[in-house]
C-alpha cells in the first residue's frame, strides 16, 4: 500500500509541476504578445546575435523546445536561413538552464511553498481581468505557484522511509554501468515528459533528499539534454528538408556535447565541484547544466559553416518531380502548447506575402506587356500565366487549410480575428489571379482572331493598366500589415480613379462602335477593361481587410 501511495503522489506531484511549467511558459509567451516570435523571425545573420537572441527568448518562455519549434517553422517559411538558425539553437540550449537555477536557488533555500498558494491566488484573480495582458500575466503567476507546489510535493514524496527507495542505492553501486544507466534514464524520461527542465527539477529533488549521488545526478542531467530534442524531432517530421536539418542541428549540439562530457566525465565533475565549494548539490546540478551548454556552444559556434555542411550532407535535398507544387504543411504530432500560435500565424503571413508576389509577377508578365500583342505574346506569357495560375490555386487551397488549422490552436480573440482576415485576403488574391488570367486570355484571344485595336484604344489603356499596377504594388508592400490613414487614402484614390477611368474608356469604346469600329473587337476590349477594374476591386478589398488588422 505504501508503494502504491508513493506512486500516486509522485504522479500527482509531477503533474502539478509540469502543469505549472506549461502554464507559466504559455502565460509568458502570451503576455509578451507576438514580439518575441517576430523578433526571432527577423533574426540577423550574425551567429553571435543569433546565440544571444535564442538564449534570451528561451530564458523568457522557459522552453528550448518551443524555441526550436519556432525556428523550424521560420526556416520552413524562408524567414530564417539554416545558417542563422544554428546560433539560435545553440542559444536556446543555454537559455533553457534558467529553470534549474530557479529551482536550485528558490526551491530549497527557503519554504517557497508557503507563498506559492498566495501566488496562485493572485494569479487567478489577475487572470479573470478581461484586459489581455493582465490575464496572461495572471496565468504566468499561477504557473509559477503551481511549479513550486509540485516541487514541494515532489520533495515530500522522496522524504518517505528510505527503505522504499533501497533499490536506488543498488543501481548506483555498479560503477561505470551506473553512469550509463543514469544517462539513459535521463534520455527516456525527458523524452516522455517533453521537458528537460522538469526532469532536471526531479533530479535536483532526488539529490537534495540524498536518493541519488552527485555522479548519477550529473549523468541523468546530461541524458536529459539529449532527450529534450524530442520536440524538435517531432516538429520536423512534416517540415521541409531545411526544417529537418534544424532539428538535426539541435540533436547534434547535445550529442556532441554529451560525447565530450562523458569522455571527460570525472574532470568535468571535479571542475563543477571546484566552482561550488559550498557543496550545495542543487547549485552544483544547475551549474553543471549551464556549463555543459556553454562549453558545447563555445566548442561548436566557430564551426557553424561546417555544421551546416554536415547536416546538408546527412539530409540531402529531395529530388521531386513536383517542383511546381506549393508546400505548406501544418505540423502534426507535436505538443502545440509548447509554442505560441503567433509562430504559425507568422508562417502563414509569409506564405500570403509570397502569394501576393506571385500575383504581381503574373500581372506584370501577362498584362503590363499588352502593347506588345502578337504571336510572341502568347508564346512568352500565356504558358507562364497558366503555370502561375495553377500554382496560385494550389497556394489558395493549402494556405486556407493551414489557417483553418491555426484557428484550432490556443489563439486570442485578436489572433482569431487576424486569421479570419488572412483567409479573406487569400480568397481575394486567388480571385485577383483569376482576373489576371482572364485578362491575359482575352488578350491572347484577340491575337488568335486577328483583332486589331486602334491606337487611341491602346494609348488610353496604358495609364489605366499602370494605375492597377501601382495599386498592386501598394498591396504587395503592405499585405499582412496595418494600412495607416495615409495609405488607406491612397488605396481609396486608386479605386476611385480606376472606376472613373473604366467609365471613360467604355464611353470612348461605344463612340468608336457608333463610328463603325469592329464591334467584336470593341466588346472584347471592354471585357479586358472590366477584368482590370476587377483587379482594382480585389486590391481595395485587401486594403480594407488589412486596415482592420490591429497589431
Amino acid at each position: 500500500m505504501n508503494v502504491v501511495m508513493i506512486i500516486l503522489k509522485l504522479i500527482g506531484s509531477l503533474g502539478i509541476l509540469l502543469y505549472g511549467m506549461r502554464l507559466m511558459s504559455d502565460g509568458i509567451q502570451k503576455s509578451s504578445g507576438e514580439k518575441l516570435q517576430r523578433t526571432l523571425s527577423v533574426m540577423a545573420g550574425n551567429r553571435f546575435v543569433g546565440l544571444f537572441t535564442g538564449m534570451f527568448i528561451t530564458m523568457i518562455i522557459q522552453s528550448s523546445g518551443a524555441t526550436s519549434v519556432m525556428v523550424i517553422t521560420f526556416v520552413n517559411a524562408g524567414l530564417m536561413t539554416l545558417a542563422q538558425s544554428v546560433g539560435v539553437i545553440y542559444g536556446a540550449n543555454i537559455g533553457t538552464t534558467i529553470t534549474a537555477w530557479i529551482v536550485s536557488l528558490f526551491g530549497f533555500s527557503f519554504n517557497i511553498s508557503a507563498v506559492a498558494i498566495p501566488i496562485v491566488g493572485i494569479g487567478f484573480f489577475l487572470s479573470t481581468i478581461k484586459k489581455r495582458n493582465y490575464k496572461h500575466i495572471g496565468e504566468a503567476l499561477m504557473g509559477f505557484g503551481f511549479l513550486f507546489i509540485g516541487l514541494s510535493n515532489l520533495s515530500s514524496v522522496f522524504t518517505f522511509d528510505s527503505e522504499n527507495f533501497s533499490w536506488l542505492s543498488k543501481v548506483q553501486n555498479l560503477g561505470v554501468l551506473s553512469i550509463i544507466i543514469g544517462y539513459f534514464i535521463g534520455i527516456v524520461i525527458t523524452a516522455l515528459l517533453h521537458s528537460s527542465s522538469a526532469f532536471t527539477a526531479i533530479v535536483i529533488t532526488l539529490s537534495v533528499n540524498g536518493l541519488v549521488t552527485w555522479e548519477i545526478a550529473a549523468a541523468m542531467t546530461l541524458g536529459a539534454d539529449l532527450g529534450s530534442t524530442i520536440d524538435a524531432i517531432l516538429a520536423s517530421l512534416n517540415s521541409t528538408q531545411d526544417g529537418k536539418r534544424v532539428a538535426l542541428v539541435h540533436v547534434l549540439f547535445n550529442l556532441i556535447g554529451n560525447v565530450f562530457a562523458l569522455i571527460f566525465f570525472k574532470p568535468f565533475l571535479n571542475l563543477i565541484v571546484f566552482m561550488t565549494p559550498t557543496a550545495n548539490i542543487a547549485i552544483r546540478i544547475a551549474l553543471l547544466h549551464t556549463m555543459f551548454k556553454v562549453f558545447s556552444a563555445v566548442l561548436l559556434l566557430p564551426f557553424t559553416k561546417q555544421m551546416v555542411k554536415l547536416v546538408c550532407f546527412l539530409i540531402k535535398d529531395k529530388k521531386s518531380s513536383s517542383g511546381d507544387q506549393f508546400q505548406l504543411l501544418f505540423p502534426e504530432g507535436i505538443d502545440i502548447a509548447k509554442t505560441n500560435a503567433a509562430t504559425y500565424i507568422i508562417r502563414a503571413e509569409k506564405a500570403i506575402s509570397d502569394m501576393c508576389d506571385m500575383c504581381v509577377q503574373m500581372f506584370n508578365g501577362a498584362i503590363v506587356n499588352f502593347s506588345e500583342l502578337g504571336q510572341s505574346y502568347v508564346e512568352k506569357n500565356m504558358v507562364e500565366a497558366e503555370r502561375i495560375e495553377a500554382y496560385l490555386d494550389d497556394m489558395h487551397e493549402k494556405i486556407t487549410h493551414y489557417l483553418v488549422k491555426c484557428e484550432s490552436l490556443q489563439v486570442t480573440e485578436h489572433q482569431l480575428a487576424h486569421i479570419s482576415l488572412m483567409i479573406q485576403t487569400v480568397d481575394e488574391l486567388e480571385d485577383l489571379s483569376d482576373n489576371c488570367y482572364t485578362a491575359a486570355f482575352l488578350m491572347a484571344k484577340s491575337i488568335q482572331r486577328e483583332m486589331v485595336f486602334s491606337k487611341e484604344a491602346t494609348d488610353i489603356l496604358v495609364p489605366y493598366v499602370d494605375m492597377a499596377r501601382q495599386f498592386m504594388q501598394l498591396i504587395k508592400q503592405n499585405v499582412n500589415h496595418t494600412f495607416n490613414e495615409s495609405q488607406f487614402k491612397i488605396a481609396s484614390n486608386f479605386e476611385e480613379q480606376i472606376d472613373a477611368k473604366r467609365k471613360e474608356i467604355k464611353k470612348l469604346s461605344r463612340k468608336r462602335i457608333e463610328d463603325g469600329a469592329n464591334v467584336k473587337a470593341e466588346l472584347l476590349y471592354i471585357d479586358m477593361v472590366r477584368q482590370i477594374e476587377k483587379i482594382g476591386d480585389n486590391c481595395f478589398a485587401i486594403a480594407k481587410a488589412s486596415d482592420k488588422i490591429d497589431k
